[in-house]
């Protein structure tokens, strides 16, 4: 079946987040802790619902309020530290133009994806948005693709999911999708990209995903 809905993770996907990510984390550790992790013990925790990964990391603090540390952060200073991606502007606008359904699963709240989203001029483009507020199961879980394909009327083989983490690929093949992992992710280890839960197909480009697209309705992937 051809496709006709392309759905995207946000950070680390769409918007280059990670800076005001990584600055948020180390600000809360600092807060907390009263010193900073290693950068690479943040990214390893990309991907993940927020919550998630603070409960892991501050199991003797209210969850709630470690969180609003780092969000209170991360309000002052997302604006000035996020950037596009190179082509991801272009690519959604165009998908968009050719008459595919484009939205945006995420873990990250909806008042900040549509922060981010505003800001780059994409929102009239992206026809729904799924974030964690949508839903108590999160990335692997595939409920926030099936929300998504539910919410566009269509089938998880008239979809892919587009993301930087194995959790992006788990999620939209535990929902029956075929799973795009861009290149400039930086938390998928080489041996994630060639295991089982390997993705369907690797963009180096944004504007790489057209050839991919083409070689589906061909019937090559």
């Amino acid at each position: 079946m051809a496709i006709n809905t392309v759905i995207f993770d946000f950070d680390g996907t769409v918007i280059n987040t990670n800076q005001v990510i990584i600055n948020s984390w180390q600000y809360t550790y600092k807060a907390v802790r009263g010193r900073e992790k290693p950068v690479e013990h943040i990214i390893s925790s990309f991907g993940e619902p927020l919550h998630d990964t603070m409960k892991r990391e501050f199991p003797d603090h209210d969850t709630d309020k470690v969180t609003s540390i780092y969000r209170e952060y991360q309000a002052h200073h997302y604006k000035d530290m996020i950037e596009l991606f190179p082509g991801m502007g272009e690519l959604i606008r165009g998908l968009s133009g050719h008459g595919y359904n484009v939205g945006i699963v995420t873990s990250r709240m909806r008042g900040t994806t549509l922060n981010g989203l505003n800001n780059f001029g994409l929102t009239e483009y992206i026809g729904n948005i799924v974030t964690c507020e949508d839903t108590d199961k999160h990335k692997p879980d595939p409920e926030p693709a099936l929300i998504a394909l539910r919410n566009f009327g269509v089938t998880a083989d008239e979809a892919i999911m587009i993301g930087d983490s194995m959790y992006d690929i788990k999620c939209a093949h535990n929902a029956g999708m075929r799973a795009v992992l861009v290149g400039w992710a930086v938390a998928v280890s080489e041996e994630e990209k060639a295991g089982p839960d390997k993705p369907d197909c690797i963009i180096e480009k944004a504007e790489d995903l057209w050839a991919y697209l083409t070689s589906i309705t061909d019937g090559k992937a």
